[in-house]
């Protein structure tokens, strides 16, 4: 009986795209699949039926030999694609890798491979947040070899196919309706073996070594920022790409200045005769310099004062935040004698105009009292 043709398996134009007939595979085998169509040899048939034509069209070799000779490009296992044995039946397994395997960072085997990334921990002033960092950072890690280059071979040899998996980086074994797909247990999944491994490196491809790093911090970066330095992670097993390297910056608390994204706030003690009287005071700014604030007669503590502009740079932008500077009205201490006599002075002259807060807040607590006792 002469085979379908893939396309009117599958139910796709010739010209469909890979994400197209994916698209269409996944609904199909799921509903032939035999767990959903137990009993049925009809389903069944159809189950194999998609997975040998999507076995070969989502190949791009074997659908360009498909295109061009029809079945009879895989007439004698010349292409090793859809027709017969383990390989025409998927199962499970293979529609788990087609639904789930670029989530999972793309399919098993050796194509995939690549080194860890690495996370590197960096805490930073509020000061070096706001200005920006360029400095260096010693990472111990695994590099390429120098010897071998990194495929893992002694000088003068290369690394030969696996004979078992005959470089796919796996092997299938069929188990009743289902084909399992595992890591080729020979090669580890690289597709290859080495028969003279390099004596550096042992045939790993990578050694350790302690790596130095210039790193840029821009100014603004927040508490928490991560930056990625793309292929700074470990070296990939024999030749593959390497990871990458995530730098975590933590802000350490400031003795003077918090912020809150791009506004910072400062708490600065207030002399109470400044505060009675009016003046001017300095404050620290953020930069290393200093900002003058006037005050106003009779200013109270926890009085905010704005200065625009003096605040926190912001990431990747001109811009930059405003300061709030909180004034704390001092308390004299240590007085002498005659700093006494002139307090009792002020005292035995103060009335509702210069201390209307206290005078109004004991007109109000008379007030609660004589209603309790109503």
């Amino acid at each position: 009986m002469a085979k379908k043709d893939y396309y009117e398996v599958l139910g796709v134009e010739r010209g469909a795209s890979d994400a197209e007939m994916k698209s269409v595979y996944r609904k199909l085998a799921m509903q032939y699949h035999p767990d959903r169509n137990p009993d049925n040899p009809e389903a069944e048939a159809k189950f194999k039926e998609l997975n040998e034509a999507y076995d070969v069209l989502k190949d791009e070799q074997k659908r360009a030999a498909y295109d061009r000779f029809g079945h009879d490009a895989f007439e004698g296992g010349g292409m090793g694609g859809g027709g017969g044995g383990g390989a025409g039946f998927g199962g499970f397994a293979d529609i788990f890798d087609e639904m789930f395997g670029d989530f999972m960072g793309g399919r098993r085997g050796g194509g995939g491979r690549r080194g860890s990334d690495l996370r590197y921990n960096m805490a930073i002033s509020l000061e070096e947040a706001f200005k920006g960092k360029q400095t260096e950072i010693h990472i111990p890690s695994s590099v390429q070899c120098d010897e071998c280059h990194g495929s893992g071979a002694e000088k003068g040899s290369e690394p030969v196919t696996c004979t078992t998996c005959h470089g796919h980086g796996k092997v299938r074994a069929q188990q009743g309706f289902f084909t399992i797909e595992r890591t080729c247990p020979h090669c580890g999944g690289n597709g290859t073996r080495i028969e003279k491994p390099c004596k550096s490196c042992g045939g790993n491809g990578r050694t350790q070594k302690e790596k130095t790093l210039s790193v840029n911090i821009p100014a603004g970066v927040e508490d928490g920022t991560r930056i990625r330095l793309s292929g700074e992670g470990e070296a990939g097993p024999r030749g593959t790409a390497p990871g990458d390297l995530y730098l975590f910056l933590a802000i350490a608390d400031h003795p003077i200045f918090q912020r809150e994204g791009a506004d910072i706030y400062c708490r600065v003690p207030l002399p109470m005769t400044t505060a009675a009287l009016g003046g001017q005071i300095e404050v620290p700014t953020i930069e290393g310099g200093r900002a003058r604030i006037t005050v106003g007669a009779g200013t109270q503590s926890g009085k905010q004062f704005r200065l625009k502009g003096k605040g926190m740079s912001v990431l990747r932008s001109p811009a930059r935040g405003d300061q709030y500077v909180e004034v704390i009205v001092e308390t004299p201490v240590n007085l002498d004698k005659r700093q006494k006599e002139l307090l009792e002075e002020f005292a035995a002259g103060q009335n509702e105009k210069t201390s209307p807060q206290s005078a109004g807040f004991f007109d109000r607590v008379k007030e609660l009292w004589d209603d309790l006792r109503d």
